[in-house]
């Protein structure tokens, strides 16, 4: 959408259910108010701007914990900037879903007014143009019309929305793809009404930054938007009453991407640690800071695409950052560098064998199993592919090959039930990927797919990786220093930042997360830095590596 555009949305009109009135209700949580403060705060809506002539949106005020905050800075700075109150007759617009929210919010929003010394028609003007009843998803608005959006958006379940309504709420928000919960919505329009270098302040679960169904409101924050603060949260007291809602204080900008802050909190955290964590990330002093209730950093910029955002301290990410803006990918064509995973059949009880008497020799492809990576060397313990497969590329005709031929026909109803065959009922003997012939020569490292930590192994050549094995193949680099590199934390830091973390710290090693991995031009390694990485993954020396890595990357340490 274009700042001209007019929201026309079908849909605005619709009765409200019962039903999902009473699931906003539930999914109300409201917030304390030092948080409420710090958000004001943090997005600059203070009390010595003249906030009269400014327009703040809350797209959920729920019964006034920001605009109980909102009134009362907005108050303060009519009086000292020599304004009435009905000069800010325009200065709020606030929404929400359920009439006695909005009746509770505009008591409570009068109450502190005429405490304030307003008068009763003024007051009351003011209170009946600020806060109305409606679904802000579903506004005739234009865009680009607020300097400040701040709330704390409501958690409600999809199944809890009627199909109706949510058909509504996609057609009027792009980002709300797949199973994105209300939330996302409330972050795209909310972003849409800032005017040029306006600010959103949103407590709010910070899971859209990772999760699948938060890939199209990256992409817009990326493309279009600012990311200029990140205040993880999850074990701070933020709202009223316990709730397990991974919360984040998220500050972002309508202009280009500038610097970033990025911040992480202990439950120590209150309203005294908010306001020191407000005067550092302003005075755009030192680049770390440390303190028992929460640790924050300066990053260059903030990390680009609709790719999951990572999640790491604050000095590491403030690290990865560094390194993704000095160093290329791990895959990479200018060192013909490539990041790849093994073989899928389909049915491995029939395409695996250990017999090499059961098809013709040249049917029988060494293959590399996650087993055989244990020790740290690769020590293969006999399994072969049945290879349905030619050199070229091509399924083999079975009447060249009696014994295959005869083997696959004994297994011949387990290879029609699969999905893949189904699809190709005359190709019902292949195998889910095809195989890479020249891929077998190639010295390789293989990456288990679940561990620890990173483990590469090297296999000089000869074998073919198994589905639970990833590889990277070069034509550039010495594949033990670049082994060696992988063994490190460095390296380790990339994947547990990115990747999905299973029960007992389990990492997965897929491939999209390998390649996240910056490296150094082999070229531009000093041969000392290089025979140590060489040394250390021959001896599996995860801290030697490691020392090494930092050496290459010109880093001093590894954040925590």
């Amino acid at each position: 959408m274009t700042p001209e555009t007019l929201f026309s949305l079908p849909g605005n009109t619709l009765p409200v259910p019962a039903s999902l009135e009473e699931a906003v209700r539930h999914g109300e949580v409201f917030t304390r108010r030092w948080v409420v403060d710090a958000i004001l705060d943090m997005v600059g809506y203070t009390a010595d701007e003249d906030l009269a002539v400014r327009r703040l949106v809350e797209p959920a005020c729920g019964t006034g914990a920001f605009l109980s905050a909102v009134v009362e800075r907005l108050s303060a700075s009519c009086r000292a900037h020599g304004r009435g109150l009905l000069d800010a007759i325009d200065a709020i617009e606030a929404f929400d879903l359920v009439e006695v929210n909005v009746e509770r919010s505009r008591e409570a929003v009068a109450d502190i007014l005429r405490a304030d010394g307003w008068g009763t028609a003024e007051v009351g003007k003011a209170v009946a143009s600020w806060v109305v009843q409606g679904d802000f998803l579903l506004q005739d608005t234009r865009a680009e019309t607020a300097d400040f959006v701040v709330g704390n958006p409501p958690y409600i379940r999809l199944e809890d929305v009627p199909d109706e309504r949510m058909e509504a709420y996609r057609r009027s928000c792009s980002a709300m793809g797949g199973r994105a919960d209300i939330y996302v919505g409330f972050f795209e329009l909310g972003l849409r009404r800032l005017k040029p270098e306006g600010r959103l302040g949103f407590i709010c679960a910070d899971r859209w930054m990772r999760n699948q169904y938060g890939r199209g409101l990256r992409n817009l924050v990326t493309q279009r938007y600012s990311m200029d603060l990140v205040v993880t949260m999850h074990d701070v007291d933020a709202f009223e009453e316990r709730v397990s809602a991974y919360p984040a204080i998220t500050v972002i900008r309508n202009g280009r991407q500038g610097s970033a802050v990025a911040a992480d909190t202990t439950g120590a955290f209150g309203a005294r640690q908010a306001r020191e964590l407000q005067v550092w990330s302003a005075s755009g002093d030192e680049a770390l800071i440390t303190t028992p209730a929460f640790h924050a950093a300066r990053l260059p910029h903030w990390f680009a695409g609709e790719d999951s955002w990572p999640q790491a301290s604050p000095a590491r990410l403030a690290m990865l950052e560094d390194l993704s803006d000095r160093f290329p990918l791990l895959e990479d064509q200018s060192t013909g560098t490539r990041v790849g995973i093994g073989i899928a059949t389909g049915a491995d009880k029939v395409f695996l064998t250990e017999d090499r008497t059961a098809v013709e020799e040249d049917r029988l492809l060494p293959l590399a199993m996650v087993r055989d990576t244990t020790s740290g060397t690769l020590s293969w313990d006999g399994t072969y592919l049945v290879n349905p497969w030619s050199r070229e590329g091509h399924l083999v005709d079975l009447d060249g090959f009696p014994r295959l031929a005869a083997y696959f026909e004994r297994h011949r109803t387990a290879l029609s039930k699969r999905y893949v065959a189904l699809k190709q009922p005359s190709r019902w003997y292949k195998t889910i990927d095809k195989v890479d012939a020249k891929l077998t020569a190639r010295p390789k490292l293989l990456l288990p797919d679940m561990k620890l930590t990173i483990h590469p192994v090297l296999d000089e050549g000869g074998h073919y990786p198994h589905h639970n094995l990833y590889f990277v193949v070069s034509d550039t680099w010495d594949l033990r220093v670049l082994g060696g590199l992988l063994l490190s934390k460095v390296a380790q830091a990339f994947v547990e930042a990115y990747a999905v973390k299973m029960r007992g710290g389990t990492l997965r090693f897929q491939a999209q997360y390998l390649r996240k991995i910056r490296v150094p031009d082999p070229a531009g390694i000093p041969a000392g830095v290089g025979s140590a990485l060489v040394k250390a993954f021959e001896d599996r020396d995860v801290q030697a590596a490691t020392q090494a890595a930092l050496q290459a990357y010109g880093l001093e340490n590894l954040p925590d």
